[in-house]
């Protein structure tokens, strides 16, 4: 698996630069979603790379192979690395000392707006280092800091651990905001996947004990309800990266048993109140089994008079937020994405 990464690496950078039609020649028809939309032709030609090389199997690979499969390999298809001044620190959770590690942009003054960030991986791999260069990018191009926490994993720490580590980090980033070069009254929360329902979780947590709401939470493709029973689950159960058996596998290893998926906190769409939550900043994939799940969360929250901004990204593929060197259009999204969270850090 090792040895197929830099030939996939340099295939992908020669593939970006072809013409249109000669990718579409090589990559075949493009399927079209449930709502009638084209797939992304890059990110078709990523899918079947991925799956041709055989790296987009970690259920078979097991979780401790998978997790320095996707430290190695994603920043192989995520956006370039931009300077940044990067600093690791240990804050304190609920079991023991927590990885954070923090990103600034050079050469900005302290007092930065802060997002404390939670990276996805099916709350089984991923790390900061896998989400170092979108962190980089969104700390530079939204002027904040970011602070990425390494919350444990399953299945060696199985629900609720991850939960009770982020509620805790966000406190402890919040307490010591002017630690970390951030204020402490502009304090946002986000993630992506995994990452994006520890974040909806955690202002949850801190709704029910009636502490200050984040300044916004931030939720990239969040998965919200661990039942996996929307449509779009159907729809997209294979083929399109994140599939039935990757999601079987990630859910299999974090909940401890089957009655944990209707806990509000492990599918925060099941909370029976949404009320009194921060702003939502929510951006989700057209290609994705989590998008409905993500759509109901976002008119949940609507009704709940929460303010709400949602983009979908129609013809993108879950995952894509870190897939912008390889996919222009993904990282067009990205930039996007990251300029929108300026304006609501900054305003």
């Amino acid at each position: 698996m090792v040895s197929l990464a830099p030939v996939l690496r340099l295939a992908l950078r020669g593939a970006i630069a072809l013409p249109d039609s000669l990718l579409a020649s090589l990559v075949g028809p493009l399927p079209r979603n449930d709502r009638g939309v084209e797939l992304d032709l890059r990110a078709a030609l990523l899918v079947q790379g991925i799956e041709r090389a055989g790296l987009n199997r970690p259920e078979r690979a097991g979780h401790e192979k998978a997790r320095a499969h996707m430290d190695r390999h994603s920043p192989m298809v995520d956006v370039a690395p931009q300077p940044c001044e990067i600093e690791a620190r240990e804050v304190p959770g609920p079991a023991g000392s927590l990885r954070a590690v923090i990103f600034r942009p050079i050469g900005e003054a302290n007092e930065l707006p802060v997002l404390v960030y939670f990276h996805g991986g099916g709350f089984v791999i991923g790390s900061a280092a896998s989400h170092a260069n979108v962190c980089r990018m969104l700390a530079n191009r939204a002027r904040c800091v970011v602070v990425s926490i390494e919350y444990r994993l399953a299945p060696e720490h199985r629900f609720p651990a991850a939960v009770d580590d982020v509620v805790a980090a966000y406190r402890y980033v919040r307490e010591h905001a002017r630690s970390f070069g951030g204020r402490s009254d502009r304090v946002a929360v986000g993630g992506d996947s995994a990452g994006g329902n520890l974040a909806a979780v955690t202002c949850l947590a801190l709704r029910d004990a009636g502490e200050a709401p984040p300044l916004l939470q931030a939720l990239i493709y969040p998965c919200t309800d661990c039942r996996r029973g929307h449509a779009s689950h159907q729809h997209f159960a294979e083929g399109f990266f994140l599939d039935r058996p990757k999601l079987d596998w990630f859910m299999d290893h974090y909940l401890g048993s089957p009655e944990q998926v209707e806990d509000p906190r492990a599918s925060p769409l099941l909370a029976t109140r949404l009320d009194g939550l921060p702003p939502a900043l929510v951006l989700t994939a057209g290609f994705d089994p989590l998008r409905d799940e993500a759509f109901e969360y976002v008119e949940r929250l609507r009704e709940a008079k929460v303010e709400v901004e949602h983009h979908c990204a129609e013809r993108l593929i879950h995952g894509f937020f870190n897939m912008g060197g390889a996919i222009p259009a993904a990282r067009e999204t990205v930039i996007d994405y990251a300029d929108q969270l300026r304006v609501r850090l900054h305003q």
